[in-house]
């Protein structure tokens, strides 16, 4: 394919052509989306990262790679920063309707949730 025909996955879905995604730019997508997570909800709390990585027992740069979608991690530092950020993390990765949830352990139902609560979607 010469550089005249190449097309941007946006435009190919705006023009409804099929777009195949790599796992790489999945693992990616999904990286991204569950350190804006992690984000949202340490702002929501008034933490740093210094803070939260205090609380969960990690770094900072630990902490600002997650932040960055430049690590994906484990199920064991993902509990850790679930019980840091004193929220359940729910993963969905569903196709398409991808998401990371942190639900605030304030005895509240999801549906009664403040605004505050954040799902972000891969």
């Amino acid at each position: 394919m010469n550089h005249s025909q190449w097309k941007t996955r946006r435009t190919r879905r705006l023009l409804g052509e099929s777009v195949e995604e790599s796992p790489a730019y999945q693992e990616a997508g999904y990286a991204f989306a569950l350190g804006q997570a992690v984000y949202d909800r340490r702002i929501e709390l008034g933490l740093s990262q210094t803070g939260l990585a205090r609380r969960a027992g990690m770094t900072q740069p630990q902490i600002s790679h997650i932040e960055g979608g430049d690590s994906v991690p484990t199920l064991q530092v993902l509990t850790r920063l679930a019980k840091a950020l004193d929220a359940s993390l729910t993963i969905d990765l569903d196709g398409d309707a991808s998401a990371f949830v942190f639900t605030p352990h304030d005895g509240r139902e999801p549906d009664e949730a403040p605004p505050g609560n954040r799902s972000t979607a891969a």
